[in-house]
């Protein structure tokens, strides 16, 4: 087994092959003076387990990174080609639902089985059904258990789960039911692109705290208008708990002037300087990449690490 990193997110990258007790492979990625992009494998990986950690969000440039980084392993005759990919970005666009637009998700999927991986590792995708656009096989994972433990240590007093849109609900409601708390959701209208609107809070909030739960932050626009909503209807302390940290523009600047009073999320995607992080704690998804990692590798079962 070999593990190597594309440029979107080498330090969650270097985090895991500390976890597994290796060290990531050689490969060198560098760019033209035209921005076209170069990969080689500076040592031998002919029948050897290939395992590609790189992200997908934007720039473009982060997928095709990933897409010649499978190409140049596949060339290279690499046993087994998995894709890990903590961040699978244009998951947005997975349904066709007004005429003449793309199912961008769909077309992603295709590109990276075509490229030649055998095998994709990612989490918390944004709709399950992206799963059925592989004709690979795809492990799901779930940064719930790392989010669970730390809202757990917290020990807040007289929570409720809320999920900030109807898309949201699954997962909002799964971690009400492992965090044994009250669970609300907040009914919104998205009338044009990362545009939302709050219409109504369903559930008891009123001098409650509460965590709100999705799996992305983008612009921050509906997780700000959830938790202006909330503290109208008499919310107490605000927490926002996040999978993926996408931090669009000056998304972080937003939050900070806002009443949530702690933001969790993960480090699918790098901060990188993107904004004010007083309210940002960061938690690892290295471990629970690497045991799958060290499980896929290995032959054994993916799904038990969330039984």
């Amino acid at each position: 087994m070999r593990i190597f990193a594309g440029r979107a997110n080498r330090a969650l990258a270097e985090e895991i092959v500390r976890y597994l007790g290796t060290e990531l492979g050689n490969c060198e990625i560098t760019q033209f003076a035209d921005g076209e992009i170069f990969c080689k494998y500076n040592e031998n990986i002919r029948g050897v387990d290939v395992f590609i950690v790189q992200p997908t969000f934007p720039p473009a440039d982060n997928l095709l990174e990933l897409l010649i980084m499978i190409d140049a392993a596949c060339r290279a005759s690499a046993h087994r080609i998995t894709a890990v990919i903590p961040y699978f970005g244009y998951a947005r666009q997975d349904r066709k639902d007004q005429p003449r637009v793309p199912i961008s998700a769909k077309l992603v999927a295709n590109l990276i089985t075509m490229a030649g991986a055998n095998r994709v590792l990612t989490m918390d995708l944004h709709a399950g059904q992206i799963q059925g656009f592989f004709d690979i096989p795809m492990d799901h994972l779930f940064a719930a258990p790392v989010l669970i433990d730390y809202f757990k240590s917290l020990e807040i007093e007289n929570p409720t789960v809320v999920a900030p849109d109807i898309g949201s609900v699954r997962m909002a409601r799964g971690f009400a039911k492992r965090l044994g708390m009250p669970f609300a959701l907040i009914d919104k209208r998205r009338p044009a692109h990362n545009v939302s609107i709050v219409l109504n809070v369903i559930g008891e909030v009123k001098n409650r705290n509460v965590i709100i739960i999705d799996d992305l932050i983008d612009t921050g626009g509906t997780i700000v208008n959830a938790a202006n909503a909330l503290r109208k209807e008499g919310a107490g302390d605000i927490y926002v708990g996040c999978t993926h940290g996408v931090f669009s523009g000056d998304a972080l600047e937003t939050i900070d002037a806002s009443p949530i009073k702690e933001l969790v999320v993960t480090n699918t995607i790098p901060l990188d300087g993107k904004g004010p992080v007083d309210k940002v704690r960061v938690l690892s998804v290295a471990q629970l990449l690497g045991e799958a990692i060290r499980r896929i590798h290995e032959g054994e079962s993916v799904s038990s690490l969330f039984i």
